[in-house]
């Protein structure tokens, strides 16, 4: 694997533990919201904490698609989980959230998953299909 793919799986992980964090911590602010009062969410929006969460987790999702765009999917979202530690330490530290022990086993036993999904191919190679012929596509669709 390239640097650059290195360096979009670091993307992938780093936009979206900050961004759920920085969300959460928005959150935080704006209070309870529903879809039946639908003028709280925009001004949940609005709240500087989500928005700026709202930008990381749009820089995941592009991540995300260009990550997609050269591995599998079953390689990709497993490397997303390296996020789970990163997203523990900011709730920890920064969220002061308290992080049970059952928490951290848990996010180990992922990352430790993770580890045996990366020592396997990134894509999986198919024989392309053999197109069919003008003639047999047309009488297949009479």
């Amino acid at each position: 694997m390239t640097f650059r793919k290195y360096l979009v799986l670091a993307g992938v992980t780093v936009c979206a533990a900050v961004g759920d964090s920085l969300l959460s911590r928005g959150m935080r602010d704006v209070g309870s919201i529903s879809f039946r009062h639908l003028p709280s969410l925009v001004l949940a929006i609005l709240n500087p904490w989500v928005a700026v969460g709202i930008l990381f987790l749009l820089g995941f999702f592009a991540s995300y698609m260009i990550a997609l765009s050269w591995a599998d999917l079953t390689y990709v979202l497993p490397a997303t989980a390296l996020g789970y530690p990163l997203l523990a330490l900011i709730a920890k530290f920064m969220l002061h959230e308290q992080v049970s022990l059952a928490r951290w086993l848990g996010i180990i036993l992922i990352s430790a998953g993770v580890g045996f999904v990366t020592r396997g191919p990134e894509i999986t190679y198919h024989a392309p299909r053999p197109k069919p012929d003008v003639g047999e596509a047309m009488s297949i669709s009479h």
